[in-house]
């Protein structure tokens, strides 16, 4: 049977891919360990355009913050790849594992693709306590709340009981205040993020001159 070019071209990258045994998510090349804990492991992710991860494999409930304007597709195991899906800045999206997921993740956009993978490393063990403000996503582990601050505003004062991560989605000029009216006040670039294993009660506002996008990852 003769094949064409056209089809070799289109079939060999899923043969290729097909080869090429699962690596766990922390030794996939594109993914960059940034922090690690008995809580949480942070992985920051970027791919050139055109340009795709290994197969690679998450054990955990997990969450996704989207650091860039792009379009990825993504190819699980055993798969072809799925049409295309946008994303654009401060995304967060919300995995709930159950059991190892294997996938590869293909930049078919014009622009970098950049994302923070915060892979949470244990479920409660206790029923989880209030939310602290309106919940954008949530899975076992984990509430996200979502901050979407225009120069000049706060958001309302709000506690967290529970360890947190605080990560700026944008360029941003954030100050932080507490109860008391003490302060706080960071210059935060895209991707930036701080972990808190300690009750903090505090708001968030925006002395910038852009609009700023914060997203508190806590744990349940």
């Amino acid at each position: 049977m003769k094949i064409s070019y056209g089809t070799l071209m289109l079939v060999l990258p899923m043969l290729l891919a097909a080869q090429q045994s699962p690596v766990p998510v922390e030794d996939e090349p594109h993914h960059h360990l940034v922090l690690k804990n008995d809580s949480v492991m942070v992985l920051r992710v970027k791919l050139a355009p055109g340009e795709s991860t290994l197969f690679h494999t998450h054990l955990h409930d997990r969450m996704a913050i989207y650091l860039s304007n792009t379009t990825v597709a993504i190819q699980k195991a055993g798969e072809p790849e799925a049409p295309p899906d946008a994303m654009k800045v401060g995304d967060v999206v919300s995995s709930e594992s159950k059991g190892p997921y294997t996938h590869l993740v293909h930049n078919v956009g014009a622009v970098d693709f950049e994302v923070l993978d915060v892979e949470l490393l244990h479920r409660p063990t206790t029923p989880p306590g209030p939310a602290a403000a309106k919940v954008e996503a949530e899975n076992p582990s984990a509430r996200v709340y979502k901050w979407t601050l225009a120069p000049g505003t706060t958001s309302a004062m709000h506690t967290h009981e529970r360890p947190y991560l605080i990560i700026s989605a944008t360029p941003l000029l954030l100050k932080m205040t507490d109860p008391e009216g003490k302060s706080m006040t960071h210059e935060v670039k895209p991707g930036d993020f701080h972990w808190i294993d300690a009750k903090v009660t505090h708001s968030l506002s925006n002395e910038g001159t852009t609009v700023g996008e914060i997203v508190e990852i806590e744990l349940k």
